[in-house]
């Protein structure tokens, strides 16, 4: 199943800032992940995806809501995203929430990316 670290530049940092670091835990570089850029889904993308609706209260988080509707947390990012909201911190309680399914649906529109 496709992750949000699909289809991102990575980097094997050897640079002489980071050789102590490297040293210390007898490595031979430092992957590192190039930003990854994803797009809101267009109106066409959009045609398959249902979104089920939530009313954002005290405790909840992504990760919880991935678990529920996804059963995993790992999609977190996924609601994160669809909802342009990128971290909890961005949510106020009393917000609607879409949690967007098919996940295998939203995944491969994010994939294209």
């Amino acid at each position: 199943m496709p992750t949000r670290y699909d289809n991102r530049l990575i980097l094997l940092n050897k640079d002489e800032l980071y050789m102590k670091f490297i040293e210390e835990r007898n490595l031979k570089s430092i992957r590192q992940y190039g930003t990854g850029t994803l797009k809101y889904p267009t109106v066409d993308e959009l045609q398959d995806i249902t979104s089920l609706r939530h009313i954002w209260k005290t405790g909840d988080r992504y990760f919880k809501l991935a678990i529920k509707h996804y059963g995993s947390a790992q999609y977190w990012w996924v609601i994160a995203l669809f909802n342009q909201k990128p971290t909890e911190a961005n949510v106020t309680v009393g917000d609607l929430i879409y949690i967007p399914t098919p996940l295998e649906a939203i995944l491969r529109v994010y994939n294209k990316g």
